[in-house]
């Protein structure tokens, strides 16, 4: 069983490199909201030691704009669309999705229920995920943040809210200071962090998640190399999607799929998915190996 690859939202802009996104085996948008947002005050954008940190703020045409000029161009790439859907209330997402839905481009809606970078929707994310499963019939995935103190728990009240899948996960906030002035480097503060620091974050958060529903799990959070992606298909994702990696590697999606079949293979598996939740697996039957 093979494992897709996507990128995460907001790594790709598929319109400007349709080659890079034909890569893939899905594309997802950035997050689209009712109304355009210019998105946060800039410098947005800042490298550290161990990751990124972004603070975009979700920048957008907003729904009407992205359905009339971008999702035609879009289904030009003849690849499964996912379209990333963002608010700051339940009546958002409703109205969001319910104008995906009419659309028989788009594949699946995520409901990106998580970015650090702007005011969060008064609801949880299970009411802004039942808002969303009223408005469409299409498969429906819910983005999580790791900044909870259960992410199983959400996961399971976003799943009783109807949600078909998790993506897993979102950027977490992080700071970083200039070192002669101790301003931040980001106009607005903290960002999203994102990254190879992410990994064991996002390994544990894919790996709870997966112990806790039977939904299929996008795993994503520091992937850069094929091992990288195992490791996340091992804690129980179905599907692993690229982020920062995207920004150094346009192209690491063909070479990630390569090394991941080989590490499959070097791990004794004819294929990664059959790698699939072993992690869960080696828990429940007492295999857990201890120091």
């Amino acid at each position: 069983m093979s494992v897709p690859i996507l990128n995460a939202s907001g790594c790709l802009d598929a319109l400007a490199a349709p080659g890079v996104a034909e890569t893939l085996d899905a594309f997802v948008t950035k997050t689209v909201t009712p109304f355009p947002r210019e998105g946060n005050p800039t410098p947005r954008f800042e490298e550290t030691e161990y990751g990124m940190l972004n603070s975009i703020g979700l920048q957008n045409p907003g729904i009407e704009a992205f359905l009339a000029e971008h999702l035609p161009r879009l289904k030009e790439l003849d690849l499964p669309l996912w379209v990333s859907v963002g608010g700051f209330s339940a009546g958002d997402y409703a109205q969001v999705c319910a104008l995906l839905d009419e659309r028989e481009e788009v594949a699946t809606v995520e409901l990106n229920l998580s970015c650090p970078n702007v005011e969060e929707a008064p609801e949880t994310a299970a009411e802004l995920a039942a808002a969303g499963r009223t408005a469409t019939s299409k498969p429906l995935y819910a983005k999580l943040s790791p900044a909870t103190s259960d992410i199983a728990e959400t996961a399971r009240a976003v799943a009783h809210a109807g949600v078909d899948g998790l993506s897993l996960v979102n950027t977490i906030r992080g700071l970083s200071l200039d070192e002669r002035t101790f301003a931040p480097t980001i106009a607005r503060g903290a960002g999203g962090y994102s990254g190879p620091s992410l990994r064991p974050i996002a390994l544990a958060c894919v790996y709870a998640c997966a112990g806790a529903v039977d939904l299929p799990i996008v795993g994503m959070g520091g992937v850069s190399t094929g091992q990288d992606a195992l490791a996340l298909v091992a804690a129980g994702a179905t599907a692993v999607a690229l982020g920062t990696i995207l920004f150094s590697d346009p192209l690491a999606a063909p070479r990630v799929r390569a090394e991941l079949a080989v590490a499959a293979a070097a791990s004794g598996h004819e294929s990664p998915g059959e790698v699939r939740a072993k992690a869960v697996e080696s828990v429940a039957s007492g295999k857990a190996s201890t120091v």
